[in-house]
């Protein structure tokens, strides 16, 4: 299943819409470049099942050192 989050950029701080993907698992970690700057954000991706049985995603990123 896909879903669409949104992160902030750890770099210049613009907002970034990206497709995620519940098929690799419930909590994430991936590398992601920001489609402004084009700087690599770590993102830390969780899935959450809400009450009524539908999905959502939370997303943080951080810099890569």
């Amino acid at each position: 299943m896909e879903l669409y989050g949104l992160f902030q950029c750890a770099y210049c701080g613009q907002g970034n819409e990206i497709c995620t993907d519940l098929s690799a698992g419930i909590f994430q970690s991936y590398v992601e470049d920001c489609q402004t700057c084009c700087r690599p954000n770590i993102l830390s991706v969780a899935f959450h099942e809400t009450d009524t049985g539908d999905w959502e995603v939370s997303i943080s990123s951080e810099l890569e050192s």
